[in-house]
């Protein structure tokens, strides 16, 4: 290493221990201006010597990457929600559901406070960030690590010891002082002023300016680690072990032993919380040993091991104004109030949702009434009562509507359900729209340079009916570049969006269909099975309910949608047009059904699989993956540091126990 090449590192070096010292310790040992002219001497050098240029050098900090686009990316590590609970009884009934999965042993407790920001996870490799993913759907996020390297409470270089590779997640956050200096500069100038710091700091990680985002003081709390191997024993000692890295670990954490300890952490935050730096809307529970985190396994959205208890929501009280009902792709149909605006938990609140006819029954919701509001879990609106010493005298009883306000169909509800339903899918506007923007999504097809906006447009001046009409556009440019906003560059991007839509695998062009009850996981279940689209629109109902998982009401609702003839023509349009409705044969290739019917947990660290390719590997070939062990567990694939209540409980049910090597020869 050269002289110019070592006074870079060390200059680097020293400026990151400031940023630890300053940002992480609160305990800064250099003036301002002694870290801007060190920082100035290295932008220098690192200008002048190019070939030395480093991602998480402390120059990043300034920001000045532009990103037009963010990409989708998947997680390492899915990135699971928490499931709520609003009271003492709620938390108790979970307690006894973990401790029946837990048997005979004692469960300590770790409660953490639930910072109200925008989700992120960190990725390290030998110590140095190399990516920044939003939440996203959980599966997948966007990449903002331009972005984050702004944030100086984020270390670009760990210090200490640290696994080789892992994911750290946590909240990144707007302080609340911050804030409010931020929002009387906009009102003093005129400007209208930001919501609350969560919406804030989500908006500003997905700026495509890093300079501006270096601007603002975003702050980065980190609360868990992920990885195959991250040598500790439990929750708490992951916070520790996450500060001895360099992260900002909130202080405030707590273990218990029982329910009643979480209840006192819970009363006094409850009162405390408004005193704090950040927002918060809740606590976090979390069983603290990893083992029994791991034996208690997920659900298909949420960790068993955790739970967030939420904080009284805030209540408002408002006229109720007028009903509206919206009409959904299912053409499910939900009755809306619209309210005079009320401030309430950060946001001006207008409408919230009524959810059916039996909701305005029971609490006897009338047009002009004073009602009062809260956020559902601080996020969705929604009316939890009428004050009926305010109600006027002329009023009269809400009589649900009995055609559908987009059509003019009767509706229908059908028996043991509580939604109204329109049931002219193909002639109803906002269904027709509703499965197209579902046909686009994310999850389903991905088409990039298509929204609900441009969806509307299309819609209304007649180049789109249904979804198979999206591949007759590039017939259609012309028409497209004679409509408002759609300039040259967007009109490309939408037929480039469609045509490599093609690409889209089998069992996402399934759930893309929409088709009733059929979601991701069905979608895949029915593709692995059949193989082919034409193979399930000629399955009958006994070939469908023996695929895994799928019982008699998809089953009818599968057959009822290939016996439709306007879905036929749709499907056979798609087909025209290459969409794959095959399976890939890579995806079924040296795949089989040898582990059919059976179910399997994984336990443990792996010598030639992670535990996520091990469970991938177990689907390839037919079986099913369990969290947690049961009686109805055919075998549990033990590792390295499996925890021993797997172990035992294993043993207790007679639960037949292979190595790696074991499963390895099973598939072959």
């Amino acid at each position: 290493m050269n002289s110019i090449e070592s006074k870079i590192q060390a200059l680097r070096e020293e400026l990151h221990q400031h940023n630890y010292n300053y940002y992480i310790l609160d305990k800064p040992i250099v003036s301002d201006y002694e870290f801007d002219m060190k920082l100035k001497e290295l932008q220098d050098l690192e200008e002048k010597y190019p070939e030395f240029a480093d991602s998480n050098s402390p120059t990043q900090r300034v920001g000045g990457y532009v990103t037009k686009k963010f990409n989708t990316i998947q997680h390492r590590n899915r990135m699971y929600s928490l499931d709520n609970s609003y009271s003492y009884e709620e938390l108790e009934d979970y307690e006894k559901r973990i401790k029946k999965l837990v048997e005979d042993e004692d469960i300590e407790y770790v409660c953490e406070l639930k910072y109200d920001g925008a989700s992120i996870s960190l990725s390290y490799e030998d110590g140095k960030l190399t990516q920044a993913l939003t939440r996203g759907d959980g599966f997948q996020g966007d990449d903002v690590t331009a972005n984050i390297r702004t944030i100086k409470s984020i270390p670009l270089i760990l210090h200490g010891d640290y696994p080789d590779s892992f994911d750290i997640r946590g909240e990144i956050v707007f302080p609340n002082e911050d804030f409010e200096k931020l929002n009387n500069s906009r009102i003093k100038n005129g400007e209208e002023p930001y919501a609350n710091p969560r919406n804030l700091a989500s908006g500003t990680l997905k700026m495509q300016d890093s300079k501006e985002v270096a601007r603002r003081p975003l702050e980065c709390l980190l609360y868990f680690l992920v990885g195959e191997d991250i040598s500790v024993e439990s929750q708490f000692d992951a916070l520790e072990k996450a500060r001895s890295m360099g992260f900002k670990v909130p202080e405030i954490s707590e273990k218990f032993k029982n329910i009643e300890g979480v209840k006192g952490f819970i009363e006094k935050w409850d009162t405390k919380r408004h005193e704090l730096k950040y927002e918060t809307d809740g606590v976090v529970i979390k069983v603290n040993s990893l083992s029994q985190q791991e034996e208690l396994g997920y659900t298909a959205k949420a960790p068993r091991w955790a739970i967030a208890y939420k904080f009284k929501a805030e209540q408002k009280s408002t006229v109720l104004k007028e009903i509206t009902y919206q009409v959904g792709r299912t053409g499910a149909v939900t009755p809306v109030a619209n309210l005079e605006a009320v401030q309430l938990a950060g946001t001006v609140v207008k409408r919230a949702s009524l959810h059916n006819a039996d909701q305005i029954e029971k609490l006897d919701i009338r047009v002009g009434d004073t009602v009062f509001v809260e956020k559902g879990g601080e996020i969705i609106p929604k009316i939890i009562g009428v004050d009926f010493s305010k109600r006027h005298t002329d009023s009269s009883k809400t009589e649900y509507i009995e055609t559908c306000p987009e059509c003019g169909s009767e509706l229908v509800r059908k028996e043991n359900e509580a939604q109204h339903y329109c049931l002219n899918s193909y002639n109803c506007p906002p269904q027709i729209k509703g499965k197209i923007e579902h046909f686009i999504s994310r999850k389903a097809m991905d088409i990039d340079g298509l929204g609900a906006e441009t969806i509307d447009l299309l819609f209304s001046v007649g180049l789109i009916h249904n979804i198979g009409d999206l591949y007759d556009l590039k017939s259609k440019k012309t028409e497209l570049l004679s409509l408002d906003r759609m300039a040259e560059k967007s009109v490309n991007n939408l037929l480039e969006g469609i045509e490599a839509s093609k690409n889209i695998e089998f069992e996402k062009v399934l759930f893309a269909l929409g088709i009733r009850y059929v979601g991701e996981t069905v979608a895949k279940k029915l593709a692995r099975y059949f193989k082919s689209i034409d193979s399930i629109c000629n399955a009958t109902f006994e070939e469908l309910v023996q695929v895994d998982e799928i019982g008699e009401r998809i089953a009818e609702s599968v057959i009822s949608y290939f016996n439709d003839n306007r879905n036929i023509e749709i499907l056979n349009v798609l087909k025209a047009n290459g969409l794959n409705f095959v399976i890939d044969e890579s995806e079924i290739d040296g795949s089989s059904d040898v582990l059919s019917g059976k179910t399997f947990v994984v336990s443990g660290v792996f010598e030639n699989y992670s535990r996520n390719d091990l469970k991938k590997e177990i689907e390839k070939y037919g079986g099913k993956i369990s969290s947690s062990i049961s009686k109805k567990t055919d075998f549990l694939v033990a590792g390295e540091k499996m925890g021993p209540s797997k172990l035992e409980k294993a043993n207790k049910l007679e639960v037949k126990i292979i190595s790696e090597p074991e499963f390895v020869e099973m598939i072959r």
